[in-house]
Parts: structure tokens; sequence; C-alpha cells
């Protein structure tokens, strides 16, 4: 080795011994008779000191060296007489013997501090540099934590890693695909996986009960701060079970890394159906570190002769503890703020319990004071407490009032990134129906087995059919979701004919899964979680690119590499790909 030390592990126990270190130079420090250089690797930051009276030339020749030199160094640890307690190696520093320019560097286009001064589109061109710095750096070595605390769990239960392929076949459910022209099967083409969904149930046709997989997988939809078009699952299957023991088993591998990663027990998960979800808190990915759930009025609220109440399909509440004193601005800015596009209500009306007992909305003209206090009390509302109330059609005011709950509870502090609340949401339906194809689409994919209960339902009501299938949620984001499958080909054929595929459709696309059933196939059921998401969500962050070694842009390019690019007319020619300009 170069060195015989990292930057990050040298300490007062070491002082008096001769060291070799290598890194970057990160800052440098020219005080007349002394210079200071922070030199930086992986493991942290060392101070080198240099002195002038002692070695003019070796001083000299330090302060001629650029931000971000490869440099290795000899020299001997001593104590600091100006410490600094908030690093590791804040109580020593190296008196600089010799030391060798390993490389030269130009200057970089912003500082590779914590705090730097490049935007996000600099320091993506410049991603090699920016993981330089430690909060992206850290959030990589989360990521390599979490990663080896889940092979540890699951190895340790006799699962087993296997690799599926990446290049396979393009299926019609769910996103799109990536597709990739084949040379040698001209005008045929594979598809990245959007998951080993089909793979790893014919492993367990295979008998290999217990199988998982950090996988990258791939789609091609419209991105956002918890998308990107490659991301990693942590993918998993199970034969012989049921959903109690999927959801035993994958409880605790998330309890373990809770515990592993972030030292944090968050205990035993409750359970919530999909109708409790939406009926409470207005979405399938309830954030349950506070409480705030919906409330119906519309018993309470109509007629009244108010017409947005009397003519809505629901009205919604909400109970703001504390809030009564919100300003008529703070009001009419909540009101913009639900009337936005994203949001879509039409209004907002409220009503305030204040501190001396009275109660005023801004509906006084339509209701009486006994009406506002049935409210109250409907709420659970103290004096104090800000009611907020959305009305019109239920599946847009429920989500509008969904939105509304957790925009309350952000600006409240209720949302606290240091707080982790786990639940399993269950009982899905099994499919939606879509008004633009006129059909029955799968709620999760094709392959989620109905709660056996529901069987006969598949034909009489297919919509009250629920669904074998669970999502695990943190914080208000679905972190994870599985299912256990169809395993008999009989059922499978009635689901895809439910979901408007002919035998000849069924046979074509996934007559290797409908063969594999035919051999045997064990009762199986498995879950993925998105892996990404879950790093994110240990070092508190929003977005899964500072979790991403190499992050596509909200556009879907690399723009260090800049990728997506054109190809050769070569290229296209041997692919047999003509490219038509509009």
């Amino acid at each position: 080795m170069l060195r015989t030390h990292t930057c990050g592990e040298l300490t007062l126990k070491n002082a008096g011994n001769s060291v070799v270190l290598c890194g970057w130079l990160q800052r440098s420090r020219d005080l007349g008779g002394m210079t200071f250089i922070d030199l930086r690797d992986r493991y942290g930051i060392t101070q080198l000191v240099f002195n002038m009276e002692t070695n003019a030339s070796l001083c000299e020749a330090a302060r001629k060296m650029g931000r971000e030199f490869v440099i290795r160094v000899h020299g001997r640890v001593t104590e600091r007489s100006n410490k600094n307690l908030k690093m590791p190696t804040g109580e020593i520093e190296i008196s600089v013997d010799s030391f060798e320019i390993l490389n030269e560097a130009k200057t970089p286009p912003f500082t590779i501090e914590e705090n730097t001064d490049g935007g996000e589109d600099l320091r993506m061109k410049y991603r090699y540099l920016d993981i330089r710095r430690s909060p992206v750096k850290e959030a990589l070595l989360l990521r390599a934590r979490v990663a080896a605390e889940t092979r540890n769990y699951l190895n340790k239960v006799d699962f087993i890693e296997v690799e599926t392929p990446v290049l396979i076949k393009s299926t019609p459910e769910g996103a799109r695909d990536f597709v990739v022209p084949s040379r040698m099967n001209p005008g045929e083409f594979y598809a990245l996986p959007q998951s080993p969904q089909t793979f790893k149930q014919l492993l367990m046709v295979a008998g290999m009960d217990k199988y998982y997989q950090i996988v990258k997988c791939f789609r091609d939809e419209d991105l956002r701060a918890d998308r990107q078009p490659e991301f990693t699952q942590i993918d998993c299957e199970m034969s012989f079970v049921e959903q109690e023991d999927i959801l035993n088993t994958f409880e605790g591998l998330v309890r373990h890394l809770f515990d592993a990663v972030k030292n944090c027990n968050i205990g035993e998960l409750p359970r919530m159906t999909y109708a409790e979800a939406m009926q409470n808190y207005g979405n399938d990915k309830p954030d349950i570190r506070f409480e705030m759930k919906l409330i119906d009025f519309s018993t309470l609220s109509k007629g009244k002769n108010f017409k947005v109440f009397d003519e809505a399909g629901v009205v919604l509440a909400i109970c703001a503890k504390g809030c009564s004193e919100y300003t008529r601005k703070q009001l009419d800015e909540l009101t913009d703020w639900v009337k936005r596009p994203q949001i879509g209500a039409t209004g907002l009306v409220y009503a305030r319990y204040n501190t001396d007992g009275s109660i005023k909305s801004s509906v006084d003209k339509f209701y009486s004071p006994e009406d506002l206090k049935l409210w109250m009390e409907k709420c659970n509302a103290a004096p104090g407490d800000l009611v907020l109330i959305l009305a019109g059609e239920e599946h847009k005011t429920r989500k509008a009032m969904s939105e509304l709950r957790l925009e309350m509870g952000s600006r409240l502090g209720l949302r606290d990134k240091d707080n982790y609340r786990a639940l399993w949401v269950l009982d899905f339906p099994l499919l939606e129906w879509s008004e633009e194809t006129q059909r029955w689409h799968a709620m999760h994919h094709p392959f989620t087995s109905p709660k056996p209960e529901d069987v006969g339902l598949l034909t009489s009501d297919p919509g009250k059919v629920r669904a074998n299938a669970y999502d695990m949620v943190i914080n208000g984001v679905e972190v994870g979701g599985g299912s256990i499958r169809i395993f008999n080909k009989e059922l499978q054929q009635k689901m895809f004919g439910i979901l408007g595929f002919s035998p000849e459709d069924a046979q074509a696309q996934f007559g290797f899964l409908m063969n594999a059933f035919e051999f045997g196939a064990p009762p199986h059921g498995g879950i993925a979680f998105g892996f990404d998401r879950l790093c994110s969500l240990f070092g508190g962050a929003d977005s899964i690119r500072d979790y991403i070694a190499f992050p596509k842009n909200n556009a879907g390019r690399d723009v260090m590499i800049d990728s997506p690019a054109k190809i050769s007319a070569e290229q296209l020619k041997e692919l047999q790909i003509s490219i038509h300009k509009p």
C-alpha cells in the first residue's frame, strides 16, 4: 500500500509515530511562518503542518499546490495545540517531513466541502467530484450498510441470492418498458425488467423456496424526486407460505435494518386495511406520525342551504390543534394552496374554536352556533383548535384533503424525519376499472391472488374482490409491496381473461409461466422493497438521487456522460433500425 494509515483514524494514541498518508488537498492556509493543509480521503480529514523555520523549501513547495491535488505525505503524528474536537482526528496533526504530488488537479468547478457553492445541475455534471463531498459520500456509505445488513438478515433465515436476467421480454401491463433491439434477431426486441416478477415465481417452481436479490429494475416513466429510470429493489419470494408468514419475515427485516443502521427500535408494525386508510387518511400510504384524521361532515353539513356542501359528493374536515389564532392572511394563503392545480380543491371553509369558547366560521351565514358546536364535537376539537373543510366529488376531495392534512402536519412540525412510524396496509382491491380503456386492470400485477373468500366475486362483482396483497409504509412513503401469488393455472387463466387478454395473447405473453405451473407450482408469495427509498428514509432525505452513485436528472439524462445519445448510422444499419424524422 502507498499509505500506512487513512485520514480518518489517527488519534493521540499515535503521537510520535511515523506515518504515510495519501489523499486530496481540500484546503490550504498560509499563516506566514506555518502552512496548514487539510488532507482528505474517504475516511476523513487530517491536518498537515509545514514549518517555514525547520524546512523552508518544503513549506514553499506546499504553498504552490492547488485544491484537489493528489498527494502522498511522510511525517510524524504530533499533538495539536489548537484542537478541533468536532473531528475524529482533531487532536493531532502531521508534521510533514516530505511529500510527493501523485497527480495535479484543475481547479474544481465548485467547492468540495460539506456546504458547497455548486448548484445541482453542475454537481450532477461533475458527479465524481460531488461524491468526494462528505454528505454524498456518507449517503453512499449508508447505502452500502443497508445492503450488507439486508444480506446478513436474509442469509441467516435461509434465503438464497439468485441473479435473474436483465434482457427479458416486454409485457403490456405496468409502466412502459425500456426496449433493446436484438442484432441477431432483426425486428425483435428485448426489454429491461421492471421487476424480476415472473423469474422469481419460476424459481419457486424450481424449488428454490426462499429467494432474494438486490436487483436493478427499469421503468420508462415520468420522473420525480423518488423516481429514477433505473432503480434498485430488494426483491424476495417464499414458497409454502401464507400472508402472515410474509408479513412476519419482512417486518423482521425492516426492524433489523432500523436496529443495525439507525440504532432505532420501531417496535411491532400496526396493520390497517386499504379501506381504513382511504377513509381516515385519504390515501393508501398514510403518515401515522400524527393524528389529524379525515372526518366526514356530510350528514352534519348538508340541508342548510349552503349550495357548496349540499351539492357535494362528500364534505370532509380535519382538526388542526392549536391553530385557532391563524390570521386571515394565513387562511387566505391556505385557501390559495388548496386551489393550486396539484391539489385541485375549489375552495376552503374554516371554523375557529376560539380560546374563549366561542365558535366562528367562514359560513356563519348558513350555520347556527348550535350547528358549529356539533362540528367541533364531531372533530373532538377543543378551544384553540381550527377546523378546515373541503367539499366536492368524493375521490378528488379525499385526495385533496389528504394533501392538506400532510401540509398542515409539516407546518405544525409533526413530521419529524427522525421519528419513524411504519405500518402494513392490507386488503387492497384486486382490480381497478379504467374508463379510458373500458376494462379492468390489476391494481398490483396480474399474478396477485384474490383473497380466498372473494374468489367467487371474480365472476359476479370483480370490483369488490380484495387482493391478497400488502404494502409497507414508513412515514407516509410506500417502501415495499407484494402479494400472495396465483399458483393455479386455471385461476391465472381466469385472471388474464378478466384483464382482457385473449387466450392467444395470454399464451404469447406468459405461456412459459403457465407451462411451468403444470409441473407442480407450490403456494408462494413475496415482496419487493424500494432500496433507494429505504436509504433516503434512513438518511432523512426527500430525494433518492443522493443515495445513487450516478443518478439521472429530472429529464432522465445522465448529464455527466451525456446519455442517452445518438448512435452511428452503422450501428442503426446493423440493427436494421430506421429513424424517421418528423
